[in-house]
């Protein structure tokens, strides 16, 4: 097939591979950055955010629940409760337009206040951390009905003796807190055993989207300047080597039947302009040759 195509079209069909395999492997190993770069940011604002609830649950458990715990006798005052304190806080921060779409849970698989229990999905991430002891964190995409997110789980462990206060047996837990939530849930834990997880869940659609049309643009940008490189190395072939090879092979077909007037022009000094100057050497032998030939002739016929 390519014996039948003149030159050009070889270059361009040359050119058009490389063009298809470049854009094809750029592509990919592109998507594929900007993908994980979308993933680092999504990381990121999860990580800031998952240590800022940290620090309020410690604020909380350090400095709010000892001037409110003599208070508990009487009433029940969900303030002092680290984990409602960090929900709270993270309801705050959901008011606004930018992290609307956050979300924050300290998923619990036997919580006292039943919106933190557990769903299936959560489970899974809890009892991770319960068999895995050495787990410090776990991480990932996750699709849900309005669509895809990144969630970053770190384990909620029993580490000080105070919550077990609560959280033991009914009959240790503040009265005031038994009206409110009954003795059904939130009771049998243990010290430093892991009881849920933090989790926070980031919107990771529109990142996503945004690094795939990033991609998509560059890919466009990159295939312009493909296609205009493969029309100026065509039009430079044409003008240097195409037009300059017809010429010549024009001529050597008018020397070849006999018409020694017309002249290989060299318009160049690279390859082509050597071509040209060789088969002017050659005419000039041919002429010569034939020269020879006639006056040999001549002397023949005297």
């Amino acid at each position: 097939m390519l014996k039948n195509l003149n030159l050009k079209q070889k270059f361009t069909i040359l050119l058009l591979v490389i063009l298809t395999f470049g854009l094809s492997l750029s592509g990919f190993a592109l998507s594929s950055l900007l993908r994980e770069n979308a993933k680092q940011d999504i990381s990121s604002t999860g990580l800031i955010l998952i240590q800022t609830m940290s620090s309020v649950r410690k604020y909380t458990s350090t400095q709010v629940n000892p001037e409110l715990v003599d208070k508990l006798a009487t009433e029940f005052l969900p303030q002092t409760v680290p984990g409602y304190s960090a929900r709270e806080v993270f309801e705050i921060l959901r008011k606004t337009t930018e992290y609307r779409d956050f979300f924050y849970k300290e998923a619990t698989l036997n919580p006292t206040n039943l919106r933190d229990k557990a769903d299936g999905f959560e489970t899974e991430i809890v009892e991770r951390f319960r068999n895995k002891s050495d787990l410090k964190e776990v991480s990932g995409f996750r699709s849900i009905p309005s669509g895809d997110i990144f969630y970053i789980a770190r384990p909620l462990k029993v580490s000080e003796e105070s919550c077990l206060k609560c959280h033991s047996v009914p009959e240790a837990a503040p009265q005031s807190m038994i009206t409110l939530y009954g003795t059904a849930n939130g009771f049998g834990w243990k010290l430093n055993e892991i009881v849920g997880a933090q989790i926070i869940s980031v919107p990771a659609k529109n990142v996503i989207s945004k690094a795939n049309q990033s991609s998509l643009l560059i890919i466009l940008i990159v295939s312009t300047i493909f296609i205009a490189t493969i029309l100026l190395v065509n039009l430079f072939l044409n003008r240097q080597v195409v037009v300059p090879l017809k010429r010549m092979t024009r001529i050597a077909e008018e020397v070849s039947t006999g018409h020694m007037e017309v002249e290989f022009e060299q318009m160049s000094n690279d390859e082509i302009g050597n071509l040209a100057k060789a088969f002017k050497r050659m005419q000039l032998s041919l002429e010569m040759a034939m020269k020879r030939i006639k006056r040999t002739q001549g002397g023949t016929g005297d």
